[in-house]
């Protein structure tokens, strides 16, 4: 892959991307940025083409992410490569850079098709398909023969197994919200993405990283100072090795924290469980778990356990994860207010979320907290706390996260693919790990448990947040790297695993 710029943890939409571009070309020659662009894309697609041959096509649509296109053609095909410019636009609407570029693939030895020859040409062994359709671009939905262009072209790599790389952004892509445009969404479906100038939120969140693939990102040598400050960013592991010292000789269970988790209503002792089990492994000192229903006398697994009946608890004496099983009764209503009231620090989850999102009391208490409060929720908790539905949600994960952040003043986990962390100040950052193995119950309450955990040994709340989702979705996918697959995973394999991943950033 091309090398990554040291920008590339930084996350940029796609307002801000335009204004650099603007402030760029207002100083520096015509062309500049198109033809560095070219280059860039070139490089990559030589890399991807190593040990499959020979023969691109390349698709240019209207505007400058069509000029890009030209441009990587052109420079392509003069490297020897067997390259077909598929021109799916008017070049007379095209801007002078690009219609610069287009003239240079035109000079070159290459191919030249329109929209009609597409029929034809999906016949040929492609060993390499590149998307300068419309990048970030395109704002509505894809239409007509182009979004019947864009099927076919997903079919074909799919059932060829043809690379497609993407330039600045699988075209239909929201590159701000990783929502394909228009009802059912249409993109498309890049294998690798080369994003210009900086990284974009959308290709790491929701469905964005399906259709993204791989991304890698140039900077276009476009100097530092006319960045704008990013307001969200890749989580970046090495920062976690810190927050964990080594644990010393003369410690004892009381210097690693108390952790609570209080749920467990009938029928759902399980959750409570698995959340208790992820604390203890994740290194806190003792868990409770607190039960609604009758609690069993011991966990089996793992008898360290302390299972007790919520009601006979105190709260004010160690970090509380509220809500794994815990069901809408009376009961669970009134505890997780007296938590609100009393908890030092608090993780809530699951049903406690759903009983917040209905009881405007209950509101009002999470919102007064002045202790270290994480919500985790995944889209359906975070639209019933919003007044709003998944896709809604889902069509503004970031935006959501800030408002669900600042209206509760808490830190907000929004679960799902690319988790969206979220201060009260409405910075952010997105969680690069994970896999579909993590699509089965219980896993949510493994993510609560472990974050109770890291709060109770005094790891500061926002760092909390975004190691706790990291680690969870790197212990997800080392189970996932060694079972071979994402078939079958399950919430209790993840305990064990968040241990291994935790003791080697503690020793990096």
């Amino acid at each position: 892959m091309l090398p990554i710029s040291d920008r590339a943890m930084r996350l940029y939409d796609v307002q801000q991307l335009r204004g650099v571009e603007a402030a760029y070309k207002g100083t520096h020659p015509a062309g500049t940025l198109m033809r560095a662009a070219g280059k860039a894309a070139a490089e990559l697609a030589a890399q991807l083409l190593e040990n499959r041959g020979d023969t691109v096509l390349v698709l240019a649509g209207p505007g400058d992410n069509g000029g890009d296109a030209c441009e990587t053609a052109a420079l392509l095909a003069a490297a020897g490569r067997q390259v077909t410019l598929l021109l799916c636009a008017n070049p007379e609407r095209y801007s002078a850079d690009a219609r610069a570029s287009l003239r240079r693939a035109q000079a070159s030895v290459i191919a030249m098709a329109e929209l009609h020859g597409w029929s034809e040409l999906k016949s040929r062994p492609w060993a390499l398909l590149i998307d300068g359709l419309f990048g970030i671009g395109l704002t509505r939905p894809l239409g007509g023969e182009l979004a019947k262009l864009v099927r076919e072209l997903n079919q074909l790599s799919s059932q060829k197994n043809i690379p497609v790389l993407a330039l600045d952004a699988p075209s239909g892509l929201d590159a701000d919200s990783g929502q394909a445009l228009g009802k059912p969404g249409l993109a498309v479906r890049a294998s690798h993405t080369l994003s210009f100038i900086g990284n974009k939120p959308g290709l790491h969140t929701g469905a964005g990283k399906d259709w993204a693939g791989l991304v890698a990102v140039t900077d276009l040598a476009i100097p530092e100072q006319l960045l704008p400050p990013a307001q969200a960013e890749l989580i970046d592991p090495p920062q976690f090795a810190a927050a964990l010292p080594p644990r010393t000789h003369d410690s004892h269970k009381g210097s690693y924290g108390d952790v609570i988790v209080l749920g467990g209503a009938p029928g759902m002792a399980g959750a409570a469980i698995l959340a208790g089990r992820s604390a203890l492994h994740a290194g806190a000192g003792r868990v409770y778990l607190g039960f609604i229903a009758e609690p069993p006398a011991y966990d089996s697994r793992h008898p360290e356990l302390m299972c007790r009946a919520a009601l006979d608890l105190e709260f004010s004496r160690a970090v509380l994860v509220i809500g794994p099983g815990m069901g809408s009764s009376a009961i669970a209503r009134q505890l997780l207010a007296q938590a609100l009231a009393t908890a030092p620090g608090m993780v809530i989850d699951a049903d406690a979320l759903t009983l917040i999102a209905g009881d405007s009391h209950l509101q009002h208490l999470l919102a007064q907290r002045a202790a270290p409060t994480l919500l985790t929720p995944h889209p359906l908790e975070a639209g019933r706390l919003l007044g709003k539905d998944v896709q809604e949600i889902q069509g503004d994960r970031l935006g959501s996260a800030r408002k669900l952040a600042k209206k509760f003043h808490a830190i907000v986990v929004l679960k799902g693919s690319g988790s969206v962390i979220c201060r009260p100040d409405g910075h952010i950052s997105i969680n690069p790990s994970g896999n579909p193995g993590l699509a089965s119950a219980g896993t949510g309450d493994v993510l609560a448990g472990l974050c109770g955990a890291l709060l109770a040994q005094k790891i500061a709340p926002w760092t909390t947040a975004q190691m706790a989702a990291w680690v969870h979705g790197h212990a997800a996918d080392s189970l996932v790297q060694r079972q071979g697959g994402t078939v079958g995973l399950t919430a209790s394999e993840l305990p064990a695993a968040i241990r291994t991943c935790l003791n080697r950033l503690a020793a990096a």
